[in-house]
């Protein structure tokens, strides 16, 4: 288990693991064996990951672990917790990263790793836009869609998902102050595929069908995408190559002929001073070559002439004594299965000291752009083998050929950079697969639709609105994304060669009848604390017992709250607002982390827009019981009639049946992968606060809205 370290929960979170569920683990018996208590990773910074032995079956059937794994589910579908294995959390932490750095994951899928390097890019929470990046790639359209749940959990405007082959991702281009330069990257992450040996314990597979074979297959594939990682990394860049794996050829095969062929651009960190108290081994400089067959071989001349095909030299280790030495591939680390009661895992950390050798004009490629020959383009690297391929004469007037080359890439996209359009690449320039990805549209300057969402919210004048984002060219714009100034960079100026999966935090949402309050989109809770700074108007302060009443009850009224609520309210339009918790030093008892909920204000009524499961997380940590608060809430629901007063008996029951419509719409939404916090649901429930006072209109609208809302959401399936 890992908290997430950007969550400003995190230590309430921490506390109420260790206080209140650990300690039920004490002395508990499931199927007569003992549970053993969890363990905090003593290598991992802050004691932010713990190590359990309770396997997903037991979590899932015991009576006695119900509460702990609704609790881990709940939290884990917030983004505050991931569950993961303990040594695939290494090679974040070995990064170093800092929230300046322009990141790319190449094989990223299904996320954990991706995860903690956004959580390091927003390690201060005070910053809503960190100058870094995180660009997460992965080979297999499918595994993309699972790579963006896992990243749309952080609610972070500075990731993007991208898909593509690692050993031959393209280069890409940043505009830097008028110029055109490529994309080089401080840190890189080469999670790279692998037999996944070091896996045998949790599974079973890899007993039956590992073979040698496996290693030999991959090696080539693994040294093809770890040569375009360092291609790719910036001078004096960090890049971990890692796998769980235990066989040489797979590891410290690769990272020897990488550092071969580097001819000292390449050098391996010594990291035996990082993470203390994680039990590794030093790399391995000697091994042998194995086949299927069981034949050995110790050098590459040994190998007879029908199996050079299936053995390479890469695979053998260097004989050269002194070469072997300055390479230091002791360096390397290795984890195995007993040393911590984990998985098996490889990493080594390498840092870039100069260009390739193959890539020695590296600074004029910075200002050099693509052209294009009929149907294909011409980058300055290959993107097969990684060979930079430099055909520039020297004494060649560079302005001359700036001037050309801009004037080719104006022609093709001045009138999609206009409009703003970030489209797929055009099927002649690259066969896609997978599927069809709608277009990243941002809004111009003029556009008529962000004037009254600016004077609704009385948005600062530092708000970046330039860097808000649609998903469609035509008809009504139903969600605006945003993304950080730096991401919007790379999609302007590299959407014909970039396959973009998802970007963007959704900020707002269409209201169909927030037209008649001013403003026809509300705010959308995942993108809210990076919309607070900015907002300046229908912000309404709340106290922890409004923040309750807010949580456990679906459509409060008013007079529920605190006077103090009731007056800011009294005096605001109806609509979308944000209601804020701050903490206060003077009740220690009370939750000491500030809370930012998006709400809508009725006219008889004030709620939040909150989705389940980050409902039960708030709750947790303001020490309500969430089990007794659901039996509270299903008792004071049946007994309608005797505490209804002066007929609102009638309304209950409308919103019973409105409740019903919502669970629906949330269950079609489950099915096709969408999170429980879309539109539907909200939406819905606005009609019925708007017109509270009119029951029998009401459920018309609410019906008919319910209908309608999930048809969109059917469609902007495909957008998420």
């Amino acid at each position: 288990l890992r908290v997430s370290l950007p969550c400003s929960h995190a230590k309430e979170i921490l506390h109420c693991l260790k206080e209140k569920y650990f300690k039920e683990l004490q002395d508990l018996e499931v199927d007569g064996q003992k549970v053993e208590m969890p363990q905090s990773l003593s290598w991992y910074p802050e004691e932010l990951a713990w190590h359990t032995n309770l396997s997903r079956k037991i979590l899932r059937k015991s009576p006695q672990l119900e509460k702990f794994h609704q609790f881990l589910v709940s939290e884990t579908e917030c983004g505050n917790i991931s569950r993961q294995e303990a040594v695939s959390m290494i090679p974040p932490l070995l990064l170093n990263v800092n929230p300046h750095h322009k990141i790319l994951d190449m094989c990223a899928a299904p996320g954990s790793k991706t995860a903690q390097l956004i959580e390091m890019l927003h390690a201060d929470m005070n910053v809503p836009f960190p100058k870094g990046f995180v660009i997460a790639n992965d080979v297999d359209n499918k595994r993309c869609y699972l790579l963006v749940h896992q990243a749309k959990r952080l609610n972070s405007p500075c990731i993007m998902v991208v898909n593509h082959d690692a050993s031959s991702i393209p280069n890409l281009q940043i505009d830097v102050d008028g110029r055109k330069e490529v994309l080089f990257y401080d840190r890189i992450l080469c999670d790279v595929p692998c037999s996944g040996d070091g896996t045998m314990r949790k599974n079973i597979d890899v007993w039956k069908k590992w073979t040698t074979q496996n290693s030999l297959q991959l090696h080539g594939l693994q040294l093809r995408i770890a040569t375009r990682g360092v291609e790719q990394l910036a001078e004096g860049g960090r890049m971990v190559y890692s796998t769980c794996s235990l066989n040489p050829i797979e590891n410290e095969a690769v990272i020897a002929s990488l550092l071969e062929k580097s001819q000292g651009a390449l050098e391996l960190a010594d990291v035996s001073s990082e993470l203390p108290g994680l039990k590794r081994m030093p790399g391995i400089t000697k091994w042998k070559v194995m086949l299927k067959d069981g034949q050995w071989f110790e050098e590459w001349k040994d190998v007879p002439s029908n199996r050079q095909s299936q053995i390479r030299p890469t695979m053998f280790p260097v004989k050269d004594e002194e070469k072997l030495k300055t390479m230091n591939l002791e360096r390397c680390l290795r984890i195995l299965p007993h040393h911590q009661n984990t998985g098996g895992f490889f990493v080594a950390v390498l840092i870039k000291k100069s260009p390739m050798p193959w890539n020695k004009r590296q600074p004029k490629v910075h200002q050099k752009l693509p052209q294009r020959t009929g149907d294909t383009e011409v980058t300055a690297a290959n993107s097969d083998n990684g060979s930079e391929c430099i055909t520039e004469d020297p004494t060649l007037d560079e302005n001359v050929e700036c001037k050309k080359t801009q004037e080719l890439q104006n022609s093709d996209t001045e009138q999609s950079k206009k409009e703003g359009v970030c489209g797929p690449p055009p099927s002649k320039k690259m066969k896609l697969f997978g599927f069809k990805e709608d277009p990243f549209v941002f809004l111009p300057e003029d556009d008529p639709l962000f004037l009254p969402i600016q004077k609704f919210y009385a948005l600062d004048p530092s708000f970046p609105k330039m860097n808000l984002l649609t998903r469609t060219q035509e008809g009504k714009k139903r969600q605006l994304y945003m993304v950080s100034k730096e991401l919007r960079n790379v999609l302007l100026n590299n959407s014909e060669k970039m396959k973009v999966i998802n970007t963007g935090i959704k900020v707002w949402s269409r209201n169909s009848d927030g037209e008649q309050f001013g403003c026809a989109f509300r705010l959308a809770q995942e993108g809210i604390y990076t919309l607070y700074p900015f907002i300046h108007a229908r912000i309404i302060n709340v106290c922890i017992e409004d923040v309750k009443i807010l949580l456990t009850q679906e459509n409060p009224f008013l007079s529920k709250f605190s006077s103090e609520t009731q007056k800011k309210v009294k005096d605001m339009a109806m609509g979308s607002i944000v209601l804020k918790y701050d903490p206060d030093p003077e009740k220690p008892d009370d939750l000491q982390c500030p809370i930012v909920l998006c709400g809508w204000q009725g006219k008889t009524s004030l709620r939040a827009f909150v989705p389940k499961n980050e409902r039960l997380h708030y709750l947790r940590m303001m020490g309500v019981e969430v089990f007794k608060a659901k039996r509270k809430e299903e008792e004071s629901e049946s007994k309608t009639e005797e505490e209804v007063q002066h007929g609102l008996a009638q309304t209950e029951e409308r919103m019973d049946v409105e409740d019903k419509e919502n669970d629906l719409v949330t269950k079609m939404e489950a099915e096709i992968g969408e999170e429980s916090s879309h539109s539907p649901v909200e939406s819905s429930a606005m009609e019925v606060e708007n017109k509270i006072e009119d029951l029998d209109q009401s459920s018309k609208n609410a019906n008919s809205h319910v209908n309608q809302e999930s048809k969109d959401t059917d469609t902007s399936n495909v957008k998420d």
